[in-house]
């Protein structure tokens, strides 16, 4: 496949802000979490694949298996418009909790939920 650029696990972006190592990164509908930290405009590697421990929205819990979705500043099960869906739950947790484990997809979905 001479047309072949990488597998796509990590991907090289342009940090939008500043950003700490192990942030959540949304770019349009891609979304990874930062391999390293990074200043606003510097080169940024992202990890678009695998299981990490995120930021969880209160108020509802997880099942293991449940759609994740990011709005902005925080995992949820929440299909608010906006939302976009980066993977799913690992653990069960419950909704008091403000951490949760999520595999990421690893895909661009087609949209953020209307």
């Amino acid at each position: 496949m001479k047309n072949f650029k990488q597998p796509g696990k990590m991907l090289g972006i342009i940090a939008a802000a500043d950003t700490v190592s192990g942030a959540a990164v949304k770019v349009g509908v891609l979304f990874g979490i930062a391999a390293h930290d990074a200043l606003s405009g510097a080169p940024l590697e992202i990890a678009t694949e695998g299981v990490f421990e995120l930021p969880k929205a209160t108020g509802s819990a997880w099942t293991v298996g449940a759609a994740i979705y990011w709005n902005g500043t925080a995992c949820t099960t929440a299909t608010t418009a906006g939302n976009l869906l980066i993977g799913c739950a690992t653990e069960a947790t419950l909704s008091a909790a403000t951490l949760g484990t999520v595999r990421l997809n690893g895909s661009v979905p087609a949209a953020v939920t209307a």
